[in-house]
């Protein structure tokens, strides 16, 4: 499955020097992990983010936001984001910082 390369590039762009970071291919596409855990990732045109689940219900909330649900059922406590809620790289930017944060605070893998 063909994934986005674009919007790849303008991740790695942001994660420039995030220490700890791994780039493993995943999902059908490519997954950021730090100190092991995942933050996010690109699966075909969309990003995924991983974030808290008190974070989680707000973040649904969003435009352009939707379930992360590659095997039928919800993961809760990740949430894919749509290309028109990404092609400011502010909010690109403010998507990625939240699930690299998040994947930051985990105990190390």
């Amino acid at each position: 499955m063909a994934f986005d390369q674009g919007l790849a590039f303008r991740i790695e762009e942001i994660l420039t020097d995030t220490p700890g970071l791994i780039t493993k291919k995943m999902f059908g596409g490519v997954g950021y992990l730090v100190n092991g855990n995942m933050a996010c990732g690109v699966s075909q045109n969309a990003l995924i983010v991983r974030l808290s689940m008190d974070d989680y219900p707000a973040a649904m909330l969003k435009p352009f936001t939707r379930k992360f649900d590659m095997t039928g059922r919800e993961m809760r406590g990740w949430i894919l984001v749509d290309p028109p809620g990404l092609e400011d790289d502010k909010d690109l930017y403010t998507w990625v910082r939240i699930g690299i944060n998040y994947a930051a605070s985990l105990p190390p893998k």
